[in-house]
């Protein structure tokens, strides 16, 4: 691969975790509280509000009905604005954080709606208030299942970060794009296909040995 560089290839592979790994720290933190608000608010809920999981649902499925490339590029002014550009590694952490959260809200609630009911009843027998039975229940019951939803947050946002590579995102897809399909270099796009296998392969892997050992306690 004359075309690039080892060093190239390294700072595309630092680019690809840089965007992955804040991408889905800060979706995390929205995502996660998201999703149990959805559980909490939805009706059968243990704070039943039928105005707000409508508007929270709504909002999820909205921004979840948006193929990632088209938001890419729809929230480029918002993007700017927030980070003063709309190309490179910076730039693509904006869409990945809005496309993550819901996604990672969705994945949350459905792992929660696994948890036994009686669990959930036997708490507030005793007299758990709602912050109690999150904390001490809810999530710690769920938490194999919510491991393995961000688990699949992740690959999700690997398949994103090379999307982003279209508009000049950097990483592992802009390198496909720029050196691989723009310069029909076909040995390039299967390196990158290639790398991009690895780091998924190791992900899931790393995220099923998590979830066992969460189950296991």
């Amino acid at each position: 691969m004359a075309t690039i560089t080892t060093a190239q290839i390294i700072k595309a592979i630092l680019e690809t975790l840089q965007m992955v790994s804040i991408s889905l720290l800060l979706g995390a933190l929205g995502g996660i509280p998201l999703g149990v608000l959805l559980v909490l608010t939805k009706a059968g809920g243990i704070r039943k509000n039928t105005f707000m999981f409508r508007a929270l649902n709504n909002l999820v499925n909205i921004v979840r009905s948006l193929p990632f490339i088209i938001l890419l590029v729809a929230i480029v002014p918002f993007t700017k604005l927030i980070v003063g550009t709309s190309i490179g590694t910076k730039a693509a952490i904006v869409p990945l954080i809005i496309y993550i959260i819901p996604f990672i809200a969705r994945l949350v609630e459905n792992s929660l709606l696994e948890v036994n009911q009686g669990i959930i009843e036997a708490a507030q027998a005793m007299g758990a208030t709602t912050i109690q039975i999150i904390r001490y229940f809810l999530l710690p019951e769920a938490l194999g299942s919510i491991i393995l939803s961000l688990t699949t947050a992740t690959i999700g946002l690997i398949g994103a970060t090379a999307m982003a590579g279209t508009i000049g995102g950097g990483g592992i897809g802009d390198i496909a794009i720029s050196y691989g399909y723009q310069r029909f270099n076909t040995e390039v796009i299967v390196f990158t296909v290639f790398i991009l296998i690895i780091f998924v392969q190791c992900i899931q892997n790393f995220g099923n040995h998590l979830a066992q050992k969460a189950r296991r306690h």
